[in-house]
């Protein structure tokens, strides 16, 4: 299995940040082929300090094949730049293959 992981700083606005992501975007991105499931984090804290982020997003996917075709899809595209219109300069992403306990892929 792999995902993509987007990581949001926090908005300026969060009502309207909320609004955008959970009411139009989340659903959007939904009908992207391939996507198996996606896990949302609201970041509270951290250990020690303060942290930049406010929401951690996961998409999981079969394997590499099926995540970069997904990404080719007019429905990521769609997400996409749906996304660009309210988390521009907000958002950090990268791809990550899950791990087992002793690091071999699950």
């Amino acid at each position: 299995m792999v995902k993509l992981v987007a990581m949001f700083t926090k908005p300026d606005d969060p009502e309207a940040f909320d609004r955008a992501y959970f009411d139009v975007h989340l659903p959007l991105n939904a009908k992207t082929p391939g996507l198996r499931r996606t896990e949302v984090t609201r970041v509270t804290g951290a250990p020690r300090g303060e942290t930049p982020y406010y929401l951690v997003a996961e998409m999981y996917y079969d394997d590499e094949a099926s995540m970069r075709a997904a990404f080719a899809s007019p429905e990521a595209a769609e997400a996409a730049k749906q996304l660009m219109t309210f988390a521009k300069g907000l958002v950090s992403m990268y791809t990550a293959v899950v791990v087992d306990d002793r690091g071999r892929p699950a």
